[in-house]
């Protein structure tokens, strides 16, 4: 069945007339996603591929049934198509776009809850259920049709973990970025219970890094609700001197917590295998 996205999604682009929201407007229609359209502010009956283009998210809405958007702007035009895209009501919402302000993102997630809207980010590669549907940045040919789900928090270890289970025939359900920045909507746990119930999802595999609670959250989360499918995990970090600061933006340690060997401890105590490399982590999937 896949999670969040599927064959029949319908999904608009935020930004579809910008350089990159172009570009991925194509790759995307090249894997056969269901793009309804694109929106931005004063450029409103243009055409994109032969897409429509409309000057705001609730005209594109009244023309279209919009199942999802992916929101590809510059930084400080995130807020303002957030907030646009749930006034409209989208039940999916998918931000590509990284550096986005704390105080903006702060500011989406507040309304996101009490909307109860999902959004996925931001600074993600999106989602992708191989062979069916994407939203997002990803090449989609790394990545075959299966039943092992994907969680990180790095696209591109997603980009190589999914690429070297398909070089050895293992197959993915959904692979969804969470995002790299500090400040998100969807977590860990959010996705994992996703995967719990959906049937064609047979195990997971989570990917974290240095940096933030989500690891040792959802490490609990398994422990404490009996997780009933196998889940292994990498975390990126381990070897990261202690002095330097990370890419990620949620990659911020404190108070004891948010380090590798918290992280390893945390998920180990929950049952969870974690690999040491890459090549591990494969082997266990194995």
């Amino acid at each position: 069945m896949a999670i969040l996205v599927k064959e029949e999604t319908r999904v608009l682009i935020q930004g579809i007339t910008g350089t990159q929201g172009r570009y991925h407007a194509l790759k995307m229609l090249e894997y056969n996603v269901k793009v309804i359209g694109g929106a931005t502010p004063g450029r409103g009956g243009e055409k994109v591929y032969d897409l429509p283009v409309y000057d705001t998210v609730s005209e594109a809405k009244t023309n279209h049934r919009i199942d999802a958007t992916m929101i590809i702007v510059p930084p400080g035009g995130v807020l303002g198509a957030s907030m646009e895209a749930m006034e409209s009501g989208i039940p999916l919402i998918v931000i590509i776009t990284e550096f986005v302000p704390i105080h903006d993102a702060l500011t989406i997630r507040s309304r996101a809850v009490a909307e109860g809207t999902c959004i996925v980010g931001p600074n993600t590669i999106g989602i992708i259920s191989p062979e069916q549907s994407k939203i997002g940045i990803m090449p989609g040919f790394i990545y075959s049709r299966g039943d092992v789900g994907v969680v990180s928090r790095s696209g591109t270890l997603t980009h190589e973990i999914a690429s070297n289970l398909t070089y050895r025939g293992i197959g993915q359900s959904t692979c969804v970025g969470i995002g790299g920045d500090a400040v998100k909507k969807t977590d860990f746990i959010d996705i994992l219970k996703m995967f719990r119930d959906d049937e064609e999802t047979k195990k997971v595999i989570m990917i974290g890094e240095i940096g933030g609670t989500g690891e040792e959250r959802a490490a609990r989360y398994i422990k404490e609700s009996k997780y009933p499918k196998e889940v292994v995990a990498y975390i990126a970090g381990l070897t990261a001197p202690r002095e330097k600061r990370m890419g990620h933006a949620g990659a911020i340690i404190s108070g004891g917590f948010g380090t590798p060997e918290s992280k390893v401890k945390s998920l180990t105590e929950a049952g969870v295998s974690v690999a040491g490399n890459l090549d591990e982590l494969l082997e266990y999937v194995q």
